[in-house]
Order: C-alpha cells, then sequence, then structure tokens
C-alpha cells in the first residue's frame, strides 16, 4: 500500500485509461487504493487492463479495484460506466479523466511528428474525440451523482502549455488545449456546488505509450508516471476542498514544502487567465 497522509478512505474514483503498464492512470490508480479509496479502472484495452487492475488489488486490497472495458467516445459507455461505479463500489466521488492518445497511436501513421495538412481528416477527428470528447462524455455522466451529494473532484490531464501550440503537434496539442478551455468553463459552472474541477499536468515528456518505442529520447531520463501519485491524493481529498479552477505540475510538487508554497510552487490558474479579458463585451 502507498502510504499517504490524506485518507481517501469511503470515496469511489473513476480513472480512465488506466490500463497502460507504463501508463499515468494506472499510477493514479495504485495512488487511489493505497490511500483507501474504491477505483473503477476504465480502458479499451482487455488485456492490460485486468493486469493493471490486478496489481492495483494487491496495493489496496481485494474488492479495491474495478476494471471495465469502455471506450470514452462512447456516450452509451460513460453512462454505463457510472451506472456500474455507483452499483457496485456504492457511489462515485471523483473522476479522473487521463485517456489520451495520438494519431501514431491509433495506427493513422508511423511518423512521430506530422504538419497539419499531412494530417487525416479522420485521425484529426478520433484525437480530438478521445481527448477532449471523452473528458466531456465523462463529466457529463459523472457530474450530476457528484452535485447531488455536494461533493466531488474532477481532475483532468492535459498538457504542457508549450505542448499545445508546439509545431507539429496537431492534433495532440489543440486536443489537449480544447480539454484545458473545458475544464475552465466546468470550473465556473460548478462553482458553489460542492464539485471542484482541476487539471494536473506531469510537466514534461512521461516515460508512457504515448511516445513509441523508437523514440530517440532514454525513458530513463523522462518523467516517470509515478511523478502524478502524491498530487492526484491530495486532490482527490478532503484537504483540497476549496481549491478550484487551478492547473497543478506534479514534477514541481516538492513533498518537503509546506502545503501552501508546495501549492504555489506547482499550481497557476487553469488556462490561460493570465493573459486577461481580450473581447470587449456588450453591456
Amino acid at each position: 500500500m502507498i502510504l499517504s497522509a490524506f485518507s481517501l478512505e469511503g470515496k469511489v474514483a473513476v480513472v480512465t485509461g488506466a490500463g497502460s503498464p507504463i501508463g499515468m492512470g494506472r499510477a493514479m490508480s495504485l495512488a487511489l487504493v493505497g490511500a483507501g479509496a474504491r477505483v473503477t479502472m476504465i480502458d479499451i484495452n482487455k488485456e492490460t487492463l485486468m493486469q493493471s487492475a490486478s496489481e492495483a488489488s494487491k496495493a489496496g486490497g481485494e474488492g479495491c479495484a474495478l476494471p471495465v472495458v469502455a471506450d470514452v467516445t462512447n456516450p452509451s459507455d460513460a453512462e454505463m460506466v457510472v451506472r456500474k461505479t455507483v452499483t457496485e463500489l456504492g457511489g462515485l466521488h471523483i473522476l479522473v479523466n487521463n485517456a489520451g492518445t495520438n494519431q501514431r497511436n491509433l495506427g493513422f501513421t508511423t511518423a512521430l511528428r506530422q504538419r497539419f495538412w499531412e494530417i487525416s481528416p479522420e485521425a484529426w477527428t478520433k484525437v480530438l474525440a478521445v481527448n477532449c470528447g471523452g473528458p466531456f462524455l465523462m463529466a457529463r455522466a459523472a457530474v450530476g451523482q457528484m452535485m447531488q451529494q455536494k461533493w466531488g473532484r474532477i481532475i483532468g490531464v492535459t498538457t504542457s502549455l508549450d505542448t499545445m501550440i508546439r509545431q507539429n503537434m496537431s492534433p495532440y496539442g489543440p486536443s489537449k488545449a480544447a480539454h484545458e478551455a473545458l475544464m475552465a468553463i466546468m470550473t465556473q459552472e460548478l462553482e458553489g456546488t460542492g464539485v471542484t474541477v482541476n487539471v494536473l499536468v506531469p510537466g514534461g515528456p512521461a516515460n508512457t505509450n504515448l511516445l513509441p518505442p523508437d523514440t530517440p529520447w532514454d525513458r530513463s531520463k523522462l518523467i516517470q508516471p509515478d511523478v502524478m501519485q502524491k498530487p492526484v491524493v491530495w486532490l482527490a481529498s478532503e484537504a483540497s476542498n476549496g481549491i478550484n479552477g487551478r492547473r497543478f505540475i506534479a514534477h514541481r510538487w516538492d513533498e518537503n514544502l509546506p502545503i501552501q508554497q508546495r501549492l504555489e510552487k506547482a499550481g497557476a490558474t487553469v488556462a490561460w487567465h493570465q493573459l486577461g479579458q481580450q473581447s470587449v463585451q456588450p453591456k
């Protein structure tokens, strides 16, 4: 069990994209069950999902992990996941929208990078469906339960702001920018309901399957998925009550600092509010 100062006893979470053996979804699921939560782990790959769920059960105890094969781009699947979670685990308090992909993972290309005009419409549509449509559908399905109980956590894994607009990063970058914009809107619309909305990103290239096997980077020098574990437990806990509309960089999360200094070092406002209001609004 992963020791944590923040207990999640009695809490139930859903983590999307939780199957990959080197993924952030698996790492966060292990952290959540280690802190006492029960977790529905979602993925489209049954084989790797069952493996990761088995590891989560060993970390958190029997019955703590519920593997569900589901496609986050399918509205019926999103609703099924919520129903199954509430029925089998007894509630739903935390949603971690982690599932993500790119055109290479989906088999649309073998190229590591593409210019926008080289991207097929099918690849563009599918990546946007997973990386932005998925978080929308999952949040839409889960938020009613959270609002009814007047407590909930929606945590979105987007990407570094510079990655969103970096050359040759379409459609991944724009899809994650859309997810972050959605989070900013959700933050405002859920203000005062007891449901908080925050973003958590690793802080740079991470050692996950989003990078191809032939990546030129040394994987041992990349950010490792377990960097997400401690901040996601804090964000999912009662300790983060009142924290809403923030984005946290996991790589900057320093457990040696007092919590307020830690939040200042790792956090900022979600999306791009630092640019100020740009439009002239009618009175």
